[in-house]
């Protein structure tokens, strides 16, 4: 069964539900990196246990975040996808993968028919694989009972490219088409404890997922940043960035904003518990992990 967690932010519940583990080299996260691997020496202490396996791997994690705030169920990113053709653009397990997400969506106790709100931080293809199913020979919207909220500048990106990525075709069009798509602004209000927060550079509208309730607040942050070991490098490129000034000054600017504070930081593809603080340390920061619900003023 895949690891999850869940924490309360206030009155808010959230709930890690996990599709996907990928080791990743140092390497592969600081490509430009003369000395990736001194990078990750230096942050070892603080990656270890959770974020760095005993062969030195960096681990990152596909998943999903369920919400429940505001008498809503809300799902921020959904995944790979099973049934989806990856072949050659994708990585190890992603093509026509067999998965079972819905099952453990189900377990973690919000089935798909439950789900009021689908929200994609961006339009890749780890990032809104299950927002369709194949069902009878064609893709229809998994979440069928929801409003999928999708940012309209990352919307009219990719569907406007003459040859757009195969999750466009797969998972985002034919919500589009069954007419369960609101488009909204990247500052969107989802509800009065959940909003968006534009973070743009890795795609053109990209977008983290702010909580806040009963004097607690938390931040999904998307692919801002794939891993906390970005946070002893932060101003190093990593790979899949659309625009890497862009992508580098809200890498940066997320720093800024939540170091020091109390805004717990939910990664994205960051390994379980993917819940922690970012914190200043030295000339770079650090990512302070933490399980179990944040503590009350």
């Amino acid at each position: 069964m895949p690891v999850r967690n869940s924490l309360r932010i206030g009155d808010v519940k959230l709930t890690l539900v996990e599709e996907l583990v990928m080791p990743t080299s140092a390497r592969w996260l600081f490509p430009d990196h003369e000395a990736p691997f001194d990078v990750l020496e230096g942050a070892r202490a603080w990656l270890e246990p959770h974020m760095l396996n005993e062969r030195g791997h960096v681990l990152q994690s596909i998943h999903s975040w369920v919400i429940e705030a505001d008498g809503m169920r809300i799902v921020v990113d959904t995944g790979i996808g099973n049934d989806k053709d990856r072949e050659g653009g994708g990585f190890e397990g992603w093509h026509m993968r067999q998965g079972p997400y819905l099952e453990e969506l189900a377990e973690a106790g919000a089935p798909a028919e439950s789900v009021d709100v689908v929200l994609n931080t961006h339009l890749h293809g780890d990032h809104a694989g299950w927002n369709t199913k194949w069902v009878d020979g064609g893709w229809v919207p998994t979440f069928e009972n929801a409003r999928y909220q999708l940012v309209d500048i990352e919307w009219e990106y990719w569907s406007g490219l003459e040859e757009p990525p195969d999750i466009i075709g797969d998972s985002v069009r034919p919500v589009v088409e069954a007419g369960s798509v609101d488009l909204v602004s990247a500052d969107h209000r989802v509800s009065d404890s959940v909003w968006l927060e534009p973070s743009h550079g890795h795609t053109p509208g990209h977008v983290c997922v702010r909580i806040g309730s009963a004097g607690q607040e938390a931040v999904i942050i998307g692919d801002v940043m794939h891993s906390p070991i970005q946070c002893a490098a932060p101003e190093q490129r990593p790979p899949l960035d659309s625009f890497v000034e862009e992508a580098r000054a809200a890498r940066l600017q997320l720093l800024e904003r939540y170091a020091d504070t109390d805004v717990v930081v939910l990664g994205t593809h960051f390994h379980t518990p993917a819940s922690g603080y970012f914190r200043r340390d030295g000339s770079a920061y650090r990512y302070d992990v933490f399980e179990g619900d944040p503590p009350r003023a």
